[in-house]
């Protein structure tokens, strides 16, 4: 492929993925900000703030479905269409979030509309990121694997800047007009940028992976059956790797925002400007960390970042308690650039090495879906739920930090590093295996 083709496709890796993760950060950042008192009304501020994050894990939950619904389209009948059918999906549930009425006005429907279009969000951000990852890494050359499936990566923190810049500017609009109507705008402008990711991600060709796999006639008939049957391990593996991802990501990026704000005074202007800065650092890096990895392998810069974790998660709130600005923004760079960037920049490329291309969406999409669902979207719930039970201590929220890193590094270890190897050759390794699927397959689609 020439360096005009491969440009194409980073671009339509990158920019669908940054949309949907746009989308998919508003609806967590909104939360903290204008749903609780909005759509989740309740004499108690703090059981307010509690639903609106309940609303958010929500869709943590639907997203392994989304993820099987779409990863079965991926390994069945390619990359390309599913990547369209799922920036479809979620546009249309977050331009619909900027129409809702509130609570004021329609009551308990308000509520229920809102968790309705954001389980969509969750089924189309389900089978996104497989697919967005897979058409970087099954494209790219050995020696560039872990850059190319680093730039994918890119669109969470991207997205999420985007989000960050969005509401930032809304907040400069006096509280009354940013509550009635600012903080809709976001939501309604991203139409503009599904439309824009839809035009480019239909001009790019399948990935050599897939088609190596239909011109052998090997396609799975039940996809999720050969990867549960023959993959389990990996799996499990995945979603345990998954977990120091996502938990302290949301709690860097996502909590912050009330427990700075609402527990130390923080002005909302300074926390997001802070989580702003700190995603912009840590889009820089993950190409960066993404090209490392293929000199000195992702398992290294894996666990590097995951120890890190460990060791930061104490400072972190100490950091925040001095109710420093400066402090706030190093302790966010810190936590979200120096140290979670290594992580999530390998973490997907590694995925895609313990997978058969036969099975390879759906197996990748299952562990890192399944990861989100148990650590990611309940750990703003869970963070919040600490401090309401331990008299707003952030000691049993730094542990929990903690307790997610020690999970990631017992899932890893015994993971064999894959970086040097050519990443189809890495399904032939059990030759006999993969004959047992494809007649397994067979059998089951016949029946």
């Amino acid at each position: 492929m020439d360096s005009k083709q491969m440009r194409k496709v980073w671009i339509a890796s990158l920019v669908g993925s940054s949309i949907e993760w746009f989308d998919y950060f508003l609806y967590g950042t909104v939360a903290a900000l204008v749903f609780n008192q909005l759509f989740f009304v309740t004499e108690d501020p703090s059981v307010g703030t509690i639903l609106a994050y309940a609303s958010f894990a929500l869709a943590f939950f639907i997203r392994p479905f989304g993820g099987v619904i779409f990863s079965h389209i991926g390994d069945r009948i390619g990359r390309k269409k599913t990547l369209v059918l799922t920036l479809s999906l979620m546009g249309v549930a977050t331009f619909g979030m900027g129409l809702l009425p509130t609570y004021q006005a329609i009551g308990v429907w308000a509520p229920i509309l809102l968790i309705t279009l954001r389980l969509v969000q969750g089924l189309g951000i389900g089978g996104e990121w497989g697919g967005a990852l897979l058409l970087a890494v099954e494209y790219a050359p050995k020696e560039k694997r872990g850059l190319y499936g680093a730039i994918p990566q890119m669109g969470v923190t991207i997205g999420m800047v985007l989000g960050t810049v969005a509401l930032s500017i809304m907040t400069l609009l006096p509280e009354g007009s940013f509550m009635t109507w600012g903080w809709r705008i976001p939501f309604i402008f991203s139409a503009l940028l599904v439309v824009f990711g839809l035009w480019i991600r239909k001009g790019i060709d399948e990935t050599p992976s897939f088609k190596k796999v239909q011109k052998s006639g090997e396609i799975p008939k039940l996809p999720i059956v050969d990867t549960l049957k023959y993959h389990w391990r990996e799996v499990l593996i995945a979603i345990g790797a998954k977990v120091v991802e996502t938990a302290p990501f949301y709690i860097f990026g996502t909590f912050v925002v009330s427990y700075a704000t609402t527990n130390l005074g923080f002005s909302r202007t300074a926390v997001l400007n802070s989580v702003m800065i700190a995603t912009i650092v840590t889009t820089i890096l993950i190409p960066i960390m993404g090209s490392l990895s293929d000199k000195i392998g992702r398992k290294k810069l894996y666990v590097t970042g995951t120890i890190g974790m460990i060791v930061f998660a104490f400072p972190y709130f100490w950091m925040l308690h001095q109710e420093s600005v400066a402090l706030l923004v190093i302790a966010t760079i810190i936590g979200l650039g120096i140290i979670w960037s290594p992580i999530t920049a390998v973490l997907g490329t590694m995925f895609s090495e313990i997978f058969d291309a036969k099975v390879r969406y759906t197996g990748i999409t299952l562990g890192y879906q399944i990861g989100a669902a148990v650590a990611g979207g309940t750990a703003p719930l869970v963070a919040a739920s600490l401090l309401l039970k331990f008299n707003d201590s952030y000691i049993p929220v730094a542990c929990y930090i903690i307790f997610t890193a020690v999970i990631s590094l017992l899932a890893i270890w015994a993971v064999k590093d894959r970086s040097q190897e050519h990443l189809d050759d890495i399904s032939k390794v059990d030759t006999e295996s993969t004959k047992e699927q494809s007649k397994v397959s067979n059998t089951l689609g016949k029946a």
